[in-house]
């Protein structure tokens, strides 16, 4: 691979590889690692010609595989949790630090689907390819996501409209605060 196309990806890609890298191991130093790594395995790969697609799914399945690996070293190691750290960024829309802040309180199960879906904007058949799950279990995970996120958030029922996926889109309302709501829109 040349320099020129590595320095094209990490512009590209090099966001979502570092989100997803941050949404799975909640800790800055090792997103950061992952990082390096994932777009070091990409110098190291004959990705000259790939399409835009393969190289993204690429790096996306090769930074879940390499946050797999840190998770299982990490098992044996302490690890300081994404809440306990310092704010690294001042968020303009505090309902956006609040409803991500609850996403990093849920389980990985339900946080990495919902990341890649709300975040990266993945179908949910793309999730279940790259996290090698039935779609079926995708739609479960992001469903379930949501009713944890909006008890956590104090969203009542008569608040939330769907939209089946199937007519187009998810759309959920979830209850902020009186004056505010944020959506999550796919």
């Amino acid at each position: 691979m040349t320099e020129q196309t590595l320095r094209t990806a990490m512009a590209e890609y090099g966001d979502t590889v570092y989100r997803l890298a941050l949404c799975r191991t909640q800790s800055i130093p090792d997103a950061e690692d992952v990082y390096q790594d994932v777009f070091l395995a990409l110098l190291r790969q004959q990705a000259e010609g790939w399409e835009a697609g393969r190289m993204k799914a690429w790096l996306i399945r090769t930074t879940l595989n390499r946050c797999t690996d840190l998770h299982r070293f990490r098992l044996r190691r302490p690890v300081l949790a994404l809440a306990d750290l310092p704010e690294t960024a001042a968020e303009a829309d505090s309902g956006a630090a609040e409803l991500w802040d609850a996403v990093a309180h849920l389980p990985e199960k339900l946080r990495v689907p919902i990341h890649l879906y709300y975040a990266e904007g993945y179908s949910t058949e793309e999730i279940a390819g790259l996290l090698d799950i039935p779609a079926a279990t995708v739609r479960t995970r992001l469903r379930r996501a949501r009713k944890r996120l909006k008890d956590l958030l104090g969203g009542d029922d008569h608040e939330e409209e769907r939209l089946s996926e199937f007519d187009g889109a998810y759309l959920s309302l979830i209850h902020i605060s009186e004056p505010t709501r944020l959506r999550c829109i796919s």
